[in-house]
């Protein structure tokens, strides 16, 4: 009885363990993302808004334009991120991470260069105005060509997360935040660059800050016995990664698809959708902050927790927050009354869509850790599927509400796909707490345990571990 009683409260202990874990893990990534993905835009945005509105325009689509090309990068570092993981303390990781310096050197030519040499037409594309299309183009001379410190800034963060440490990445995307606060208006206004001087503002702020991550990447990497890159890692990186790409593209067109659906409503009600979405946005990182921290856990040990229902319930808690300040968060941007109706209305009816895509997200970082990432985004595609033509039968029936419910719809209809009772064995598997404890290897199938400590490489500080 008094064993029984020893193993059970062993249990429970291990198993708070690995929430607590989780949690550390996922808050710097929090705190790095709103930095790092949000924060950037809106200091630019602040400081170029004494020039005008066309200036904001031009900021807002280039910034806009910059957050689409990090779906290119993003394949090359979470890729990474994993192998990493699963190497890490067990195997060399010295050609995975040269690998993948490789693969960032032909991704940032592919996409920087053709962005420069086609940045007057790409601006017009976002844009019918002319001077707005001029300034535009102006910024995206700057930020275009700066795109290759932007990309191995976020694989610098990918190698760092792979060996368990999310809190570096947070460190330095703080001090990036705080360049840009200081550097903005000295290249805007001191200088008097106008808005090229946002972009090289922003271009310097993150080339200081990738010369301080790379020196504390050098300074934390085991040093393993020279190896070079190598084709294998190369197809595995990408094929690990490109479901999380395709995942974070396939919502960014379909964002854009829906700005057009809810356009068809007239000026007024895009704009409570546009400021609704910001605010959203804030909460929507905590779900990816689980998603990375379940990502990392599963890499590295085969075992992340109750995922799914830390996304639910983290669903649950924003979708709670929001519905308490969405009439005076909606106040912050906007003294129009209508079009802080329409933010808070959207905000309200996001309840329903909230929680299951909280749970969605979570649990694909399970998957894609555990080589299913290709699962994860075939059901996204088949949660759109549904999706899009839902907000337009609904929405010529219903109005508003009609598109409200039709997002709800395709995130629990992706949600089902994923983790609902009708999955094949393998996957329910692979989100089951413990699946791969004890195994060895370092392959998608079966990530390994932890290697004994006298075979671990040294690894440093890290977080969360």
């Amino acid at each position: 009885m008094e064993a029984s009683y020893r193993y059970t409260s062993k249990r429970a202990n291990s198993k708070r363990g690995i929430n607590m874990r989780l949690i550390r893990l996922a808050l710097p990534v929090y705190v790095e993302l709103l930095t790092a993905v949000v924060a950037v835009g809106l200091i630019d945005l602040l400081w170029v808004s004494g020039l005008g509105s066309q200036a904001v325009a031009a900021v807002t689509v280039a910034t806009t334009t910059e957050y689409l090309a990090l779906g290119v990068i993003l394949a090359v570092q979470t890729g990474t991120t994993v192998l990493v993981g699963r190497r890490d303390g067990r195997e060399p990781i010295t050609p995975v991470i040269r690998t993948a310096w490789l693969l960032w050197a032909a991704v940032s030519l592919a996409v920087a260069v053709p962005g420069v040499l086609l940045r007057e037409p790409l601006a017009r594309l976002f844009t019918g105005d002319a001077v707005t299309a001029g300034l535009t183009a102006d910024f995206y001379l700057i930020s275009l060509a700066g795109l290759p410190v932007f990309f191995a800034q976020s694989l610098t963060d990918g190698v760092f997360k792979g060996r368990g440490d999310t809190t570096t990445p947070m460190r330095t995307a703080l001090l990036c935040n705080a360049l840009v606060i200081v550097l903005d208006p000295l290249f805007i206004y001191g200088l008097d660059l106008g808005v090229p001087g946002a972009a090289a503002a922003t271009v310097l702020a993150r080339t200081v800050t990738l010369a301080v991550a790379l020196i504390l990447l050098a300074r934390r990497t085991p040093r393993d016995r020279p190896a070079r890159a190598n084709r294998a890692d190369a197809v595995a990186i990408v094929r690990t990664g490109l479901p999380m790409a395709g995942d974070f593209l396939a919502r960014s067109l379909v964002g854009m698809v829906l700005v057009e659906v809810v356009g068809g409503f007239g000026v007024v009600a895009l704009a409570g959708y546009g400021i609704g979405t910001k605010i959203m946005l804030a909460g929507v990182m905590a779900f990816y902050a689980l998603r990375q921290a379940a990502m990392i856990r599963t890499a590295r040990s085969g075992d992340a927790g109750p995922a799914l229902g830390y996304g639910l319930a983290a669903g649950l808690a924003v979708a709670a927050v929001l519905n308490v300040l969405a009439a005076p968060a909606a106040g912050l941007f906007t003294g129009d009354p209508a079009v802080a109706a329409e933010a808070a209305g959207f905000l309200h009816w996001m309840t329903l869509y909230l929680v299951p895509f909280g749970g969605l997200i979570s649990v694909g970082g399970v998957l894609q850790a555990s080589g299913k990432g290709s699962r994860l985004l075939t059901a996204t595609l088949a949660g759109f599927a549904a999706q899009l033509p839902l907000a337009y039968a609904l929405g010529a029936a219903l109005g508003l509400t009609g598109v409200w419910l039709a997002m709800a719809a395709g995130a629990a209809l992706t949600l089902a796909l994923v983790a609902g009772p009708g999955l094949p064995g393998p996957v329910r598997a692979r989100l089951s707490p413990g699946a791969w404890r004890g195994r060895r290897g370092s392959g998608p199938s079966n990530a390994p345990g932890r290697a004994p400590r006298s075979t671990r490489t040294a690894a440093g500080r890290r977080s969360g571990r």
